[in-house]
C-alpha cells in the first residue's frame, strides 16, 4: 500500500488548498438537491389535476371496430371512428417490435417512463451548439400523449406528459404499455393500431408482416400524414431504411442484412377501402346497436354482432333485383324523352362549374326480403337500387298499396269462416253503395267477367270482381283482424276497396305474414340479429329461439296454402314454373290499379320470399306491367339459387284435413255421371258427405286420374253459392 501514499498526500493537499472552493461547491450541489426536490413537488401539485387519475389508467380500452357477420362467418360491415382492431402482443410479429425498439426507444425495457439521459444529452447539445431540443419522448411518453395529451408542442404539455408516463409505468408491465401502444398508435387513412394499418397497407395479418413491412409501419406513426407510404412513397423509402439502420445500430440486424433490405424496393399491396356488404342490412342492425347500446358502443365499444343474413342468398338477390330494374329502366329510358316530365325530374348540375338545371330520367326501384320459415331468419334485405343513391329502405319504411297481393287475407277470413275453396262465386258486375252514399263498380285487370267460378280459381286468377264480393260476405272488419294477426302492421281501412290492397302495407310485414302459411298457422317472429357480443367476447344479448304465436288453425293455413299454390300451378303466378321452379311452393302477385306497384310474395316450406318494383313517387311503371312480368321473375330466380342445396319438401298436411273428389255443381261427392269435378281439400266441418243429388249414379269417379286442385269438365251455369 506503500505506492498510494503519495496520491493521499496529492488529494490532500488539493483539500487543503481548495476548502473553501469544495465547501462552496458542496452547499451548491445540496441546495440544488433540494431546490429540485422543491420544483419536482410543485410542478406536480401544480398539474396534478390535470393529470389522469388511477381510475382511468386502470381503465385504459381503446377505441375499437364493431364487426357485424353474416350467418356464414363473413364481416359484411365494419362501423369505428377509429379503424382499430385489438391485438394481443403475442400475436405481433417480434421483428415489429425490434423495429420499434430500434428506431423509437431502445431503453424501453429499463427506463421508468421517461429517459433522463436523453433528456439531460439534448440539453446539454442545445447549450453546448446553441440547437433547438430535440424530441425524447419514450413509448410510455408517446402513449400518455395518444391517451390522455393532445398533440400541442408547448413545455406545459411535455411535464403533463412525463408525469402521466411514471403514473403509467406503475400500473402497467413494460409488455402491457408496448401492447397497449400499438394497438393505439394511428398511421394514417383511418387505421389505428398495427393490425389496422397492416391490413390497410399490405393486405395481411399483422403476425404475417415481412421485415422491410415491419420497417415501414413503424414508421408511419412520426408523421402519418408526410411518412404514409401511399401518399408520398419516395420519402416512405428513406424512413424505412432509416429504420433499417438503427436495428443494425441496435443489433436486431448485421450490416450485411440491413444493406441488402435497404436494396429492396419499396413494396405494398393496399386494401380496397371497406364499403360493406348488403348496406340497407347493415343500416338496420346499425340503427339498432345505437338505439340499444348507444354511439359510443356502436363506434368505439368494439362489439362483434352476429347477424342471420346469409351472404350468398343477398349476393343472388341483389343480382336478380338489379338486373330486372336495369332491363325496366332502360326500356323506360327508350320509350320516353327528357322532356316527358311524368318520367323525369329535375336536378342540379354543378360538375361544370356554375350550378345548370337540367332533366335526367326517374329511377325504377325495387326490395327484396327473403326469410327461413322456421326461424324467422332475415336471409336477405335489399331495401333498394343502389344505397348510396338513396339510403331509404323500401323493405321497411316504404308503405304501398299491396294491391291483389291482399286477397288472401280476405280469402283466409273465409276460409276461416267455414268457406271452401269449391264454393262457386259469380264474376260478373255489381254496383257496392259506401256508407257516404258513392257507388263503387270494382273491375277485373283484363275488364273481362267469368261468370261462375270456384273461390280456388278466383283467387289463382286474381278476380278483382270476386274479392271484392267475398269481403263483403265476411266484412272488411274481419279481413283486418286476420291481416293484422298475420303480421300487418300498418292502419287497414274498413272499406270494401280493402280487398284490392287500397291500404298501404310494408314489404317487411307481407313477408312476414305470408310465412304463416307454409309454417301451419305459426307466426315466427322475424329476426336478424342471433348474438351481439363485447370486446371481451361477453355475450350482450341472444337470441336462440324466434317468438312463436298461433295466428291461424293449422287447417285453414294449409287450404290456404294449397290455393296459393294454385296461383303458380295455373294462375297470374304461373311464371315461376315456366321458368323452372317446380318445388312445391305457394304465393300471390300484387298489381295496383295503375300499375305503380308491382308485387310478388311466395314461400316454399323453407322460406318465404316478398319482391315489390316501383317508383318512389308512384309513377306508372308502364302500361298493363304487373306484379307477375316484373316482381316474379325477381322471386324465381332468387328463389331457385336459395333452394339449390335444400331438400325438396312437401308442404305438411295437418289432421282434420281431407282430399275429396266433389262436384262443382252439387258442392256434394261426385259420382261418376258428374260432368264438372275437383279433388280438393276439406275439414271435418265443411266435408260433404253426400254424393251428388244432381247426377245420381253408385259408381264413383277413379281417383287416380286427379290431380289435385284441378277441374275437370267446363262449369255449368249455376247460382252463387257459398259454404258460411
Amino acid at each position: 500500500m506503500d505506492f498510494l501514499k503519495p496520491a493521499w498526500k496529492v488529494i490532500g493537499k488539493f483539500f487543503k488548498d481548495n476548502k473553501n472552493k469544495i465547501r462552496i461547491i458542496s452547499w451548491t450541489f445540496l441546495l440544488a438537491l433540494i431546490l429540485s426536490l422543491i420544483t419536482v413537488v410543485v410542478v406536480y401539485n401544480t398539474y396534478k389535476k390535470d393529470l389522469p387519475s388511477l381510475i382511468q389508467l386502470h381503465n385504459i380500452e381503446p377505441s375499437l371496430v364493431t364487426k357485424i357477420y353474416s350467418a356464414d362467418g363473413k364481416i359484411i360491415k365494419e362501423f369505428y371512428t377509429e379503424r382499430r382492431i385489438y391485438t394481443p402482443l403475442s400475436q405481433i410479429s417480434p421483428i415489429l417490435i425490434n423495429a420499434l425498439l430500434a428506431s423509437e426507444d431502445r431503453r424501453f425495457y429499463s427506463h421508468w417512463g421517461v429517459n433522463t439521459l436523453s433528456i439531460l444529452r439534448a440539453i446539454w447539445e442545445s447549450v453546448l451548439f446553441r440547437q433547438r431540443v430535440k424530441a425524447t419522448s419514450t413509448i410510455t411518453q408517446q402513449l400518455a400523449r395518444m391517451l390522455f395529451l393532445t398533440p400541442e408542442r408547448s413545455m406545459s404539455r411535455k411535464i403533463k406528459e412525463a408525469l402521466t408516463s411514471i403514473k403509467i409505468e406503475k400500473n402497467y408491465t413494460k409488455d402491457e404499455i408496448l401492447e397497449l401502444y400499438l394497438n393505439q398508435a394511428y398511421f394514417g387513412k383511418g387505421a389505428y393500431g398495427v393490425q389496422a394499418a397492416s391490413q390497410l397497407y399490405f393486405s395481411k395479418n399483422v403476425e404475417n408482416l415481412t421485415l422491410s413491412d415491419c420497417a415501414i409501419l413503424v414508421s408511419i406513426p412520426k408523421n402519418p400524414g408526410l411518412y404514409s407510404p401511399l401518399t408520398n412513397p419516395e420519402l416512405s423509402l428513406k424512413r424505412r431504411n432509416l429504420v433499417l439502420e438503427s436495428m443494425r445500430d441496435f443489433g436486431k440486424l448485421t450490416k450485411h442484412q440491413a444493406d441488402s433490405l435497404k436494396s429492396l424496393p419499396l413494396e405494398i399491396h393496399p386494401s380496397p377501402a371497406p364499403l360493406g356488404d348488403a348496406p340497407y342490412f347493415t343500416e338496420m342492425v346499425r340503427q339498432y346497436l345505437e338505439k340499444k347500446y348507444g354511439e359510443d358502443a356502436l363506434y368505439r365499444g368494439g362489439l362483434s354482432v352476429y347477424t342471420t343474413l346469409n351472404s350468398e342468398l343477398q349476393k343472388a338477390g341483389e343480382e336478380a333485383l338489379l338486373t330486372e330494374l336495369q332491363t325496366r329502366q332502360h326500356s323506360m329510358e327508350k320509350s320516353h324523352s327528357l322532356r316527358d316530365t311524368s318520367y323525369t325530374i329535375v336536378v342540379v348540375d354543378s360538375t361544370k362549374g356554375k350550378p345548370q338545371r337540367r332533366r335526367v330520367f326517374k329511377q325504377l326501384q325495387g326490395a327484396l326480403l327473403s326469410i327461413d320459415n322456421k326461424t324467422g331468419d332475415v336471409l336477405a334485405l335489399i331495401g333498394g337500387k343502389d344505397f348510396n343513391q338513396s339510403k331509404f329502405n323500401r323493405v321497411t319504411q316504404a308503405l304501398r298499396q299491396p294491391g291483389s297481393g291482399f286477397k288472401p287475407f280476405v280469402y283466409t277470413a273465409a276460409i276461416d269462416n267455414g268457406a271452401k275453396p269449391t264454393d262457386i262465386m259469380y264474376d260478373n258486375p255489381f254496383v257496392i253503395t259506401g256508407e257516404d252514399g258513392k257507388e263503387w263498380s270494382p273491375q277485373n285487370f283484363d275488364e273481362k267477367f267469368r261468370g261462375p267460378v270456384t273461390l280456388r280459381k278466383a283467387l289463382a286468377k286474381s278476380i278483382n270482381v270476386i274479392s271484392a264480393k267475398l269481403i263483403q260476405k265476411v266484412t272488411p272488419q274481419q279481413a283486418i283482424f286476420f291481416a293484422s294477426h298475420m303480421g300487418l302492421t300498418t292502419p287497414l281501412s274498413p272499406y270494401p276497396s280493402l280487398a284490392l290492397g287500397t291500404s298501404e302495407v310494408t314489404l317487411w310485414d307481407m313477408v312476414s305474414a305470408f310465412s304463416v302459411f307454409p309454417n301451419g298457422g305459426i307466426k315466427v317472429q322475424t329476426r336478424f340479429i342471433l348474438k351481439i357480443t363485447d370486446r371481451y367476447g361477453k355475450t350482450l344479448e341472444e337470441h336462440k329461439i324466434s317468438q312463436r304465436q298461433e295466428v291461424l288453425s293449422a287447417q285453414t293455413a294449409y287450404i290456404m296454402t294449397t290455393m296459393l299454390q294454385s296461383v303458380i300451378q295455373r294462375g297470374t303466378g304461373y311464371g315461376a314454373i315456366a321458368k323452372g321452379f317446380t318445388r312445391p311452393a305457394g304465393g300471390k302477385t300484387g298489381t295496383t290499379d295503375n300499375c305503380s306497384d308491382n308485387w310478388f310474395n311466395g314461400f316454399t316450406p323453407q322460406i318465404t320470399t316478398g319482391v315489390w318494383i316501383g317508383y318512389d313517387d308512384k309513377t306508372i311503371i308502364g302500361h298493363n306491367v304487373t306484379g307477375a312480368t316484373t316482381a316474379l321473375p325477381v322471386w324465381t330466380s332468387f328463389m331457385l339459387k336459395a333452394h339449390e342445396k335444400l331438400p325438396v319438401e312437401g308442404f305438411m298436411v295437418p289432421s282434420g284435413i281431407y282430399l275429396k273428389i266433389v262436384c262443382l255443381e252439387s258442392g256434394l261427392l261426385a259420382t261418376d255421371k258428374c260432368r264438372h269435378t275437383i279433388m280438393d281439400v276439406f275439414t271435418d266441418e265443411t266435408m260433404p258427405e253426400e254424393y251428388c243429388n244432381i247426377h245420381r249414379s253408385k259408381g264413383v269417379p277413379d281417383s287416380t286420374s286427379y290431380v289435385p286442385f284441378y277441374e275437370k269438365g267446363e262449369a255449368p251455369e249455376k247460382e252463387e253459392e257459398l259454404g258460411f
